[in-house]
């Protein structure tokens, strides 16, 4: 059988935010024994599975593609119906294969609920959803500052990685910025820092001249 020439990397159970060991090794089991058929075929088979968990695991992406589930909103929506009795009035009215109303979640949706359910992503970088508007501004991507000349102005930004102000560096502070192409090192002087400090030891993502 040929390869797809698509690449595809799955995460490790590990990485989703709130999931017990225990209803992990459960779903492990559970799979070994056969592929699940649906959301509902799931949440039989792993009964252990409490309902946060239920529903991070719909929002990281990891129920897509199970039965006719698409989309993460759509995965949501049938976790829902799944762990919800409907009683005995709405029960033969239930389809389990219903297509869900909800409609698919955009790209910052998308970036959002991967980081707060898993602290990374496997789509594209934050920095590459405005590289167009970084652009403009003159804002260099990491992998561009080898061909700039010591010396020359020059403004980075990016996801802060890393933050460190030892006590025998005398005040300054070294960051490293990450953007789509790779990593940006700044040092910010200790009158710089004390302006904004604030800005400088809580904010996620920065841009730096200089």
């Amino acid at each position: 059988m040929p390869l797809s020439s698509t690449p595809i990397l799955r995460l490790g159970l590990r990485y989703v935010r709130g999931l017990r060991k225990g209803s992990a090794e459960a779903l492990v089991r559970a799979r070994a024994a056969g592929p699940f058929a649906s959301i509902e075929d799931l949440t039989l088979r792993v009964p252990e599975l409490s309902k946060s968990e239920w529903t991070m695991l719909a929002q990281v992406g990891a129920l897509n593609g199970l039965g006719n589930r698409f989309h993460r909103r759509d995965a949501l929506w049938q976790v829902e119906r799944a762990i919800r009795p409907a009683g005995v009035l709405f029960k033969e009215s239930q389809q389990e294969d219903a297509p869900s109303p909800l409609s698919q979640m955009t790209d910052e949706e998308r970036l959002v609920t991967d980081f707060h359910g898993t602290g990374l992503t496997v789509g594209r970088h934050p920095m590459a959803h405005r590289r167009a508007e970084w652009n403009g501004m003159n804002i260099k991507r990491a992998s561009d500052l080898k061909a700039i000349p010591d010396g020359r102005f020059a403004r980075i930004a990016g996801c802060v990685i890393a933050r460190q102000r030892p006590g025998t560096a005398k005040g300054f502070l070294f960051l490293s910025l990450e953007d789509e192409t790779g990593i940006a090192n700044a040092i910010v002087t200790p009158d710089i820092y004390e302006r904004n400090r604030i800005l400088l030891t809580s904010g996620k993502f920065l841009m730096i001249e200089g």
